[in-house]
């Protein structure tokens, strides 16, 4: 038997020897490179959209002092509690009273660049707070978009002088708007929210995934379980993983032509949305379904069908429970990716100006990456902010979704 000697460290064995160590140095400072690119934007990223947007969770606000109960207005807790109670203060002149308040209490000038959709916001209040009518009280009321842009050194001189001139007297200034969260679309950037397009993007997102997730994971199980191996099976698979990459205003004009000339008094409906949208996540679920499928070990179904238990048994009792985390995630993900499509709805009309929140799936309604396309095409600084605004609670969203989908994953994965 011979002996194993040890490799020779000649001069060239150690030369190799050095050009592959340091052939890895460079890989390992090629990846941390790339890492830390990586990390650089997003950082970028989120700094700048942050410092945009923290603007847009203000407003600026004149203090007004009134005095509800000298003008004689009513707004007890029965008639507040009414549907119709803005309806009522208008008509005791709720507008009138803040006007010749404003007027009386900060001038002429300083009245008029008081939002004009002002007393709605007082109107807000009082119905929330009836007390608030029993006595003098200071109210903070949106100003005109002319005087937000003022304040912020923006718009013409006269306006930045009159800004800077009530801020230092106290009754102008910026404060956290409370209401944008709660409002919908409006033409003042001072007065829009959105409630509206974020509970239009809630309705979408649950047409979606009633949809979307049934027939996407049964389409699973039955590929993965029940298909036979043939050239239909190959040519279905193929169009499934095709269909996943198709760019996604294809589904859009898709939904054009079939959902709206089904369905035609539904236009910009969240129902509609939703019905396109899936047509988009399905193949992803159908693909992620097929992987957590096929990643339950076989000794699981042998021994289930050893057990006795029948094959539908098998795919629903063991199977099925197994690849529910990889499930869950791949359609958690491809509920991310349609929560921030544009193109497909704007296709089907999801880009009416819509002022009050949908009351249903088949009310007119638009999802939050459509009314941040349309603020981004207005001139006003203040649409800008808004804006801005909105992408924050865009990515927000997104990172609820992508950190249940982490979540699920760590929380019901199984080793083997």
């Amino acid at each position: 038997m011979s002996k194993i000697t040890a490799p020779t460290r000649n001069e060239a064995f150690a030369k190799r020897l050095k050009k592959r160590y340091a052939a890895e140095r460079r890989f390992k400072l090629a990846g941390l490179s790339a890492i830390a690119f990586s990390v650089a934007v997003l950082i970028f990223l989120l700094s700048s959209m942050t410092l945009n947007g923290l603007g847009g969770f203000q407003r600026a606000e004149l203090a007004v002092p009134i005095d509800l109960s000298e003008y004689g207005l009513s707004a007890t807790a029965e008639q507040m509690a009414s549907p119709s109670a803005e309806q009522a203060l208008e008509a005791q002149g709720l507008p009138d009273i803040v006007q010749l308040s404003a007027e009386s209490a900060l001038g002429e000038q300083a009245a008029s660049e008081l939002s004009s959709q002002a007393w709605r916001d007082l109107a807000g209040q009082i119905i929330a707070n009836p007390e608030l009518a029993q006595g003098p009280q200071t109210f903070n009321l949106p100003a005109s978009a002319d005087l937000a842009a003022g304040l912020d050194n923006e718009g013409s001189p006269e306006m930045q002088t009159l800004a800077d001139q009530l801020a230092s007297q106290g009754v102008l200034s910026e404060n956290f708007d409370f209401g944008f969260l709660q409002r919908s679309d409006a033409t003042d950037p001072q007065l829009a929210g959105i409630w509206g397009a974020l509970k239009g993007s809630i309705l979408t997102m649950i047409v979606t995934l009633l949809m979307a997730f049934p027939v996407g994971v049964l389409a699973a199980l039955y590929l993965e379980e029940y298909a036979p191996k043939n050239r239909w099976t190959d040519v279905i698979e193929v169009s499934i993983n095709n269909l996943a990459a198709v760019p996604s205003i294809i589904f859009g004009l898709l939904g054009l032509a079939v959902f709206l000339w089904i369905f035609p008094n539904f236009r910009s409906a969240p129902l509609i949305g939703g019905m396109t949208l899936a047509l988009m996540t399905m193949p992803v679920i159908v693909i992620s379904g097929r992987n957590a499928i096929k990643a339950v070990p076989p000794s699981i179904r042998d021994g289930a069908l050893a057990v006795g238990a029948s094959p539908i048994q098998v795919v629903f009792h063991h199977v099925l429970p197994l690849a529910l985390p990889g499930i869950l995630t791949g359609t958690i993900i491809g509920m991310a990716r349609a929560l921030g499509e544009t193109a497909p709805l704007l296709m089907i009309g999801m880009r009416a100006f819509v002022a009050t929140p949908p009351d249903g799936f088949t009310a007119p309604a638009t999802v939050l990456p459509v009314q941040i396309f349309l603020w981004s095409d207005e001139i006003d600084r203040g649409f800008v902010e808004r804006t801005s605004a909105a992408i924050i609670v865009l990515l927000l969203f997104l990172l609820l979704m992508n950190g249940l989908a982490i979540y699920l994953r760590n929380k019901f994965e199984k080793t083997w």
